[in-house]
């Protein structure tokens, strides 16, 4: 792993699969932006939540036949324990498994070094979900008069 001071902002993302059922379609735009050099899985992990509210890590065999995942074997820098599936498994429903990811924003790194060698910290930091952003636009949208702005 890259020192940490070279590295760009550590993201973590649950990826909840109702019914257990991985379709495997976004798994190729990842593999994209690791190739393009956009973002670097950290780690990558799998888990099931039972009906009966355990959490159970699963290996990639164990996902079936239905997704070729060979591509992420070895993925794992062994940063995600049992606590951190457990902790991701109460975000899930029963009976419906997730995966977790890690991953460094590769991208940014350039800035967050600059940011780092001028003294800046990072003090906070948050992820709007869409449903949000898409809310707020369509309020600002009936507040702002036809034709007008909504910046006074």
């Amino acid at each position: 792993m890259n020192g940490i001071e070279e590295m760009g902002p550590v993201d973590y993302l649950v990826i909840e699969f109702p019914g257990n059922r991985m379709t495997g379609e976004a798994f190729p735009l990842l593999v994209d932006l690791v190739e393009r050099g956009l973002v670097r899985i950290i780690d990558l992990a799998f888990l099931r939540k039972d009906t009966d509210g355990s959490v159970v890590a699963l290996e990639l065999r164990d996902l079936g036949d239905e997704v070729d995942l060979t591509v992420f074997e070895g993925a794992s820098a062994g940063v995600l324990d049992q606590s951190d599936l457990d902790e991701a498994g109460n975000a899930l429903e029963p009976g419906n498994s997730a995966a977790v990811l890690v991953y460094e924003n590769v991208w940014a790194a350039p800035l967050a070094r600059a940011l780092r060698r001028s003294g800046a910290q990072l003090v906070a930091s948050g992820r709007i979900p869409v449903q949000a952003l898409l809310a707020s636009l369509d309020a600002t949208e009936e507040t702002t008069p036809p034709g007008g702005s909504a910046v006074a």
